[in-house]
């Protein structure tokens, strides 16, 4: 399956950078086109996220008063589901679908002669051997990245301009460390995921400080007294803001380990994510 996609977004890369002549900018066009077209899907999750969030405080109730009735409380979950038109698996599909394109994004940007280039896996294989023989033999991480880089300027048919703004997107980090160029996507990658997961956190209390507000104002002016937080409760905030920070760390691990062009791809998705945000936020009206 990820191959197929793989394929698929290859075939849309190449054609972009057949008219563009560059390989990063193939990359910037073909991100904000998928974004594009997965606009719909994105702000509908965000909807059910802002909808789902709303529901938590109903939630905790159920949960407090059924917690030794198991059978109850998963009747009483789905009678709320139902009663707000929701459900329990509403944020998976877009969840499996960031997996496929993430995935199969990482198989493009390694394998961009099979995926884009779209050769034979027979016509690889003599390439392969040819770097192979420049190397002594040795094996080579990301064979179809060397092969460009050997044979690009030879071979037509394995050419592709990798120069964006002065870095060479088929550069792996880990392996160019001596290069403080091939961190500088990296880390625009990472500045980026931790201001879109500030500004996700901001939003989202901002939200449930407002509910807090409106509930409190139809008390009838009675005093709402806030609960203190329990130690469960603030275990999970504890783990909750952990995995925010953490996220970026492994992501980038993976950035670190793959060519430019993958870093390159998050980073654009990721500003690309924050303007959906802010849009979202501040035209899209939350469905009752």
């Amino acid at each position: 399956m990820f191959k197929f996609f793989a394929r698929i977004f290859g075939y849309v890369l190449n054609f972009i950078y057949n008219l563009v002549n560059n390989y990063g900018l193939a990359i910037v066009i073909f991100t904000i086109l998928l974004r594009l077209i997965l606009l719909p899907s994105n702000i509908k999750q965000q909807k059910t996220m802002k909808k789902t969030a709303k529901i938590q405080k109903k939630m905790k109730e159920i949960q407090d008063k059924y917690s030794n009735d198991p059978v109850r409380l998963n009747q009483e979950v789905r009678d709320l589901y139902a009663e707000e038109h929701m459900s329990p698996f509403s944020g998976c599909l877009s969840s499996i679908l960031q997996i496929i394109i993430i995935i199969s994004m990482f198989l493009l940007v390694s394998n961009p002669l099979t995926y884009m280039k779209q050769l034979s896996a027979e016509k690889i294989n003599d390439y392969t051997k040819q770097v192979k023989e420049e190397n002594d033999g040795q094996n080579v991480n990301y064979i179809e990245i060397a092969i460009i880089k050997s044979l690009g300027n030879k071979d037509k048919a394995v050419n592709i301009n990798m120069d964006f703004l002065g870095l060479d997107l088929s550069d792996v980090p880990s392996k160019n460390y001596k290069d403080p160029k091939v961190f500088i996507i990296p880390l625009l990658y990472v500045s980026t995921s931790i201001l879109s997961m500030k500004l996700n956190t901001a939003m989202t209390e901002n939200k449930k400080k407002k509910d807090e507000e409106i509930e409190a104002s139809k008390e009838d002016e009675k005093l709402v007294k806030v609960k203190e937080k329990t130690e469960e409760e603030d275990a999970m905030e504890s783990m909750n803001r952990s995995m925010r920070y953490m996220m970026p760390v492994m992501t980038v691990s993976i950035a670190l380990i793959a060519p430019l062009g993958l870093a390159l791809y998050w980073f654009v998705s990721n500003l690309l994510m924050i303007i959906e945000r802010l849009f979202v936020n501040k035209f899209v009206k939350e469905e009752n």
